[in-house]
C-alpha cells in the first residue's frame, strides 16, 4: 500500500484539468440565502483526497449539524469575503517566483524609472528630483558591489535630459510652473549636468544606435574572462560611463589607459584621471573607505600624472590621505608611511618652485577641478590659484613626528634612530621658508600675498622651535647638513646666510635672534600667540648660553607674567620650561637668590613633571582628572630629548635653598617665632626629616648629599660641605661645570661665615677679622665686605673698628614688656601691609602685589625681596639698628 503523502502529490499531478473544471463549476453554483447545498460531483471530489480531507469534511459536517442531528443553517458569506477567500485561494496556488538578490536590485531600477516617467506625464518635477536621487544612490550601491550598472539607467537618462531640454525650451510652462516645481527642475539642471557629463562615452553610444544598445551591452557583460585575470574582492568605485565594461582591474586600465606614452607605458587621460581623483575625494571621510586602497589608488594616479597641474592636484590628495590614514587622535603614522609623506612633500616643494606659475592657497574662487588649468587659458590669469594648504602638510609632518617620538621609548635604539629623521624634517622646514618667501617677491593681489605671509610665519616658527633649546654644535650640524642637501637653496631674505651662521663666533645666536625679531614684527592680534612663543624661544636660547642678564630683561619687557595664564596650554609648559632655565642660568651664574626665586614655585607646587610637560601625575584618591584630560596630558608631552633633567634641577634647587636656608636658621636662634619664617618648605621639611633620623647613613643620592652638607653647614664646617656638593654625580649634566663649582664653593664659604657669625656672635664682645679670614679662607676685604653688609642690613648688632680690624658686638637686654611690644608692633605692621595690598589689588596697581611687580622683583637684588624685609622687622624688634623702607615683593609666579 503506498503512502498517502505519495498518493497525495500522484493525484495532484494526475488530475490537474479535473480540478480546472471543479473549480469552474463552483464557481457557476448559485449561493443560496439560508444554508449552501454541496452537489454530487463537489462530494465525489472530496471523498477522492486524502485521509486529511475527509477529517477535514467530517469536522466541519458535523460542526455544520445542530444538537438535534439535523442539519444547521448557515449565514450568507459576505461578497467582500468572498472575494478575499477566492484572492488568497489563487495565491496559494499561483507557483512562487525566487529572485536573486541580484535581479531585486535591477527590479529596482525598473521601479524607479517607471515612476520617473508617470511623473513626466505630468510634469511632476519633484517627484523627478526625488526619484533621480534613489537612482543615482542605487548606481553608487553597484558601484560598492562590484557589478555592472543595467543599461535601462543609460536609456533614463538619456530620456530625462531630452526631455528636461525641452520643457527648458518652452519658456510657457517654464512661467506657469508653481514654485516648489521650477525650483525642483532647476535642481535637475545641475544633477543632469553632472551626470550626463560623467556618463558622456555611454550616451554617445545609445545616441548613436538606440535598438542595439542593450544587446551590445549584455554581449560585453557576457564576454568570457580571461584565463589570467582573477576578479578583484575588494570593492572599487567604477567610472560611470563605462557601465557595460567587466568590473576588473585589467579592463579598467584598457579602458582608461588610451594613449601610450614614453617607454612604452599607458598614459591616461586627463578626464579619467580627474574622475578618478574626484570619485577618491568623495569617499574620504567615510567609515567604509579603506585607506590604504585610497593611497594605492592615488600613488598609481600620481605616475599616471603627465601634466605639473595633474601631479599638482595628485600629490595634494595623497598627502591628505596619508595623514588621514591614522583615525584615532593617539595614534601616530608609521614611520615608513612618515618618510613616504616626507618624500611627496619635498616633490610637491621641488613641483612649485619649477612651476610658479601654480599657486596652492587655502582661500580661492571656485573653479571647475575637472578639467585641466593653465595659466592665460580658458579664462585663467597669470597665476593659477590651486586648493590646498602647504603649511598645513609641514606642520602635519612635524606632528606625526613629536607623536612617533612620544610613543617610542627613548632608552632603545629606536628612538635614536627615529631622532635622526629630525635633519631631514628640518630641511624641508627650510625649504618651505625659502618657496612662501619666493611667492612672496612674486606680483600677487594683496589677499593672496597676506595669506602666503601668514603661511611663511608659521613656517619661520616651526624652524624656530627646532632650534631654540639645542646647543650651538647640533645647530651648526643641521644647516651644515641642510646646505650640504639643498646647495642650490634661494638665499633667504629672512635670515642670515650659511657663512654667516658658521663663521661668526655667536652665528647660532644671530639665527634666533633674525627668526624672532620677524616674529616680532607683525602686530596684528591674531599673531599674538606667535609672538608669545618667539619671545619665550628667545629667552630660552639666551638662558642656555649663560646669558642671564640678557634674557632676564627680555623677560621682564614682555611682561608675559601678566597674561600667561591666558594662554593655551602648550604656551604655559613654554613658559615654565623658560622660568626654569633662567634659574638654572641663575645658577650657573652664581646669582643663588634669583635661581631660588625662579625655581621656588614650581617646587612649592609638587608637580614638576607636569608643569614642564614631561610626565603625568599619579593616580591617586585625590586626582580628579578624567581620562579625556590625562589624554589630553599625554598628548602634550615633550619628547624625551627636549626634556630638562628634573634631577639636576632638584639639585640645584636644594642647593640653593640650603645657602639661603641655613643662615637664615642660624639668624632666628632659639625664637619660635622666627623659626616660623621659613624661606623653602620643601628644604626645611626634609631638613626636619633628617634630623629625626636616629642613625645617618653614608650619602647615597642628590638629596642624602645635600641634606649631609646642611647639618655640616650649620656646624660650621664649610669644608665638609664643599666636599659632599662636589660629590654629588649629576654636575656632570651641567655646563662649564668646573667654573660653577668653583663659584659654588665660594658661596658655601660666604653662607658659612654668616652662619658662624649668627651662631656663635652672642658669645663675643670682639671678634677679629684676621681669625675670620683664617677660619674661612677670605680675602680681608671680603670679610670686611660681609661684616659690614650685615651690619647695614640689621642683621648683625655689631661695629666694625677699622684700627683694630675687630667687630665689636653690641648686646640690648629687652624685658618682657618690651617683647610683648614689639610682636603686636610686628603683627600690626604685618596687618597694615596686608591691607595696602589688598587696595593697591582692587585698584589695578602692581607696584606692591601685582604680576608685574612679582615677576619683576623676582630677578632683582636680593635685599629687595619679603623675606629680608621681615628679617630687618625682626632684628629691629631685639633693637639692632634702625630699618629702612623698602619694596614687597613675591616670588615668581606660576599660571598653570
Amino acid at each position: 500500500m503506498s503512502s498517502r503523502f505519495f498518493r497525495a502529490i500522484s493525484d495532484s499531478e494526475s488530475s490537474s484539468e479535473e480540478e480546472e473544471e471543479l473549480l469552474s463549476d463552483d464557481e457557476q453554483q448559485p449561493t443560496k440565502a439560508k444554508g449552501i447545498q454541496m452537489s454530487d460531483d463537489s462530494d465525489e471530489s472530496d471523498s477522492d483526497d486524502g485521509d486529511d480531507s475527509d477529517s477535514d469534511s467530517d469536522s466541519e459536517e458535523e460542526s455544520e449539524m445542530s444538537d438535534d442531528g439535523e442539519p444547521k443553517a448557515r449565514k450568507p458569506m459576505s461578497r467582500f469575503m468572498r472575494d478575499a477567500a477566492s484572492d488568497s485561494e489563487s495565491e496559494e496556488d499561483a507557483p512562487k517566483i525566487i529572485k536573486s538578490a541580484k535581479d531585486k536590485r535591477l527590479d529596482e531600477f525598473d521601479t524607479i524609472i517607471r515612476t520617473i516617467e508617470n511623473a513626466q506625464r505630468i510634469d511632476d518635477w519633484l517627484t523627478i528630483s526625488k526619484e533621480f536621487d534613489a537612482l543615482l544612490r542605487l548606481c553608487t550601491r553597484q558601484k560598492k558591489l562590484n557589478e555592472p550598472i543595467p543599461p535601462v539607467f543609460i536609456r533614463s537618462v538619456a530620456a530625462l535630459d531630452t526631455f528636461l531640454n525641452q520643457t527648458v525650451a518652452n519658456k510657457d510652462m517654464v512661467k506657469k510652473m508653481k514654485g516648489p516645481n521650477a525650483k525642483a527642475m532647476n535642481g535637475m539642471k545641475q544633477k543632469m549636468k553632472k551626470t550626463v557629463k560623467e556618463n558622456e562615452t555611454a550616451l554617445q553610444q545609445f545616441r548613436a544606435d538606440p535598438e542595439h544598445y542593450d544587446e551590445k551591452v549584455q554581449a560585453a557583460q557576457a564576454a568570457p574572462l580571461a584565463p589570467t585575470l582573477m576578479p578583484t574582492t575588494s570593492a572599487k568605485p567604477m567610472p560611470m560611463d563605462r557601465e557595460h565594461a567587466l568590473p576588473t582591474e585589467q579592463e579598467t586600465a584598457d579602458d582608461e589607459f588610451q594613449t601610450v606614452g614614453p617607454g612604452g607605458k599607458a598614459a591616461m587621460t586627463s578626464d579619467a584621471l580627474f574622475k578618478n581623483l574626484a570619485s577618491i575625494l568623495e569617499a574620504r571621510g567615510r567609515k567604509s573607505t579603506d585607506r590604504s586602497e585610497q593611497i594605492n589608488t592615488l600613488v598609481k594616479l600620481q605616475g599616471a600624472a603627465h601634466t605639473p597641474y595633474q601631479s599638482l592636484r595628485v600629490l595634494l590628495a595623497l598627502m591628505a590621505a596619508r595623514f588621514d590614514y591614522s583615525a584615532s587622535a593617539n595614534a601616530f603614522m608609521p614611520a615608513e608611511m612618515w618618510v613616504q609623506a616626507r618624500d611627496e612633500l619635498n616633490a610637491l616643494l621641488n613641483l612649485l618652485s619649477e612651476n610658479k606659475e601654480y599657486i596652492v592657497l587655502e582661500e580661492t574662487e571656485d573653479y571647475d577641478d575637472q578639467v585641466e588649468r593653465r595659466p592665460n587659458e580658458n579664462g585663467e590669469g597669470l597665476f593659477v590659484p590651486v586648493r590646498g594648504s602647504v603649511i598645513s602638510f609641514v606642520d602635519r609632518l612635524e606632528d606625526e613626528f613629536i607623536k612617533s617620538l612620544q610613543n617610542v621609548d627613548p632608552h632603545t635604539t629606536e628612538y635614536v634612530e627615529r631622532l635622526g629623521d629630525e635633519k631631514i624634517l628640518y630641511q624641508i622646514i627650510v625649504r618651505g621658508q625659502s618657496y612662501f618667501e619666493t611667492v612672496m617677491t612674486q606680483p600677487l593681489p594683496e589677499k593672496v600675498k597676506n595669506i602666503v605671509s601668514e603661511s611663511l610665519r608659521r613656517c619661520v616658527m616651526r624652524r624656530l622651535e627646532h632650534i631654540y633649546s639645542k646647543q650651538d654644535v647640533i645647530i651648526l650640524a643641521l644647516e651644515t647638513a641642510n646646505q650640504e642637501a639643498q646647495p642650490n637653496l634661494v638665499p633667504s631674505r629672512i635670515t642670515p646666510s650659511f657663512e654667516e651662521v658658521c663663521n661668526k663666533q655667536d652665528g647660532p645666536t644671530l639665527l634666533i635672534h633674525t627668526l624672532s625679531v620677524y616674529l616680532y614684527k607683525r602686530s596684528e592680534v591674531s599673531g599674538e600667540r606667535q609672538r608669545t612663543r618667539a619671545m619665550l624661544c628667545h629667552v630660552y636660547h639666551h638662558a642656555l648660553h649663560a646669558s642671564y642678564h640678557i634674557g632676564r630683561d627680555f623677560f621682564l619687557m614682555s611682561r608675559l607674567a601678566e597674561s600667561i595664564h591666558l594662554a593655551d596650554a602648550a604656551t604655559q609648559i613654554l613658559y615654565n620650561r623658560v622660568v626654569v632655565q633662567l634659574g638654572l642660568c641663575a645658577f650657573r651664574v652664581g646669582l643663588i637668590r634669583e635661581c631660588h626665586a625662579a625655581l621656588q614655585e614650581i617646587f612649592a607646587a609638587g608637580r614638576v613633571k607636569e608643569l614642564l610637560g614631561q610626565g603625568v601625575s599619579k593616580v591617586s584618591l585625590y586626582n580628579t582628572a578624567t581620562a579625556e584630560q590625562e589624554k589630553m596630558d599625554r598628548q602634550r608631552q615633550l619628547p624625551f630629548h627636549m626634556h630638562i633633567n628634573l634631577e639636576l634641577l632638584e639639585c640645584v634647587y636644594l642647593v640653593a635653598s640650603m645657602l639661603l636656608e641655613v643662615p637664615n636658621m642660624a639668624s632666628a636662634g632659639s625664637d619660635p617665632e622666627l623659626r616660623k619664617k621659613t624661606i623653602s618648605r620643601p628644604f626645611r621639611r626634609m631638613l626636619d626629616y633628617t634630623d629625626r633620623l636616629v642613625f645617618t647613613a653614608p650619602p647615597e643620592n642628590t638629596r642624602d648629599h645635600v641634606m649631609q652638607a646642611s647639618k655640616a653647614l650649620q656646624n660650621g664646617e664649610w669644608k665638609m660641605c664643599i666636599e659632599l656638593i662636589r660629590a654629588i654625580k649629576i654636575w656632570k649634566l651641567i655646563p662649564d661645570r668646573e667654573q660653577v663649582l668653583e663659584k659654588l664653593a665660594r658661596h658655601i664659604q660666604e653662607e658659612g661665615l654668616r652662619t658662624y657669625l649668627f651662631n656663635f656672635g652672642p658669645h663675643y664682645d670682639s671678634l677679629s677679622l684676621s681669625l675670620l679670614v683664617d677660619t674661612f679662607e677670605l680675602g680681608k676685604d671680603m670679610v670686611r665686605s660681609i661684616v659690614s653688609r650685615m651690619i647695614w642690613n640689621d642683621e648683625l648688632a655689631a661695629t666694625l673698628d677699622p684700627i683694630h680690624d675687630v667687630v665689636v658686638f653690641q648686646r640690648m637686654e629687652v624685658n618682657k614688656v618690651q617683647q610683648l611690644a614689639l610682636s603686636m608692633a610686628d603683627r600690626a605692621n604685618a596687618m597694615l601691609e596686608q591691607n595696602e595690598w589688598l587696595l593697591d589689588s582692587k585698584l589695578g596697581d602692581t607696584r606692591s602685589g601685582g604680576n608685574g611687580g612679582a615677576s619683576a622683583n623676582a630677578f632683582g637684588d636680593a635685599n629687595t625681596d619679603r623675606d629680608a624685609g621681615q628679617n630687618r622687622r625682626d632684628h629691629r624688634r631685639k633693637g639692632r639698628g634702625r630699618g629702612h623702607v623698602q619694596l614687597q615683593s613675591q616670588p615668581l609666579g606660576q599660571k598653570v
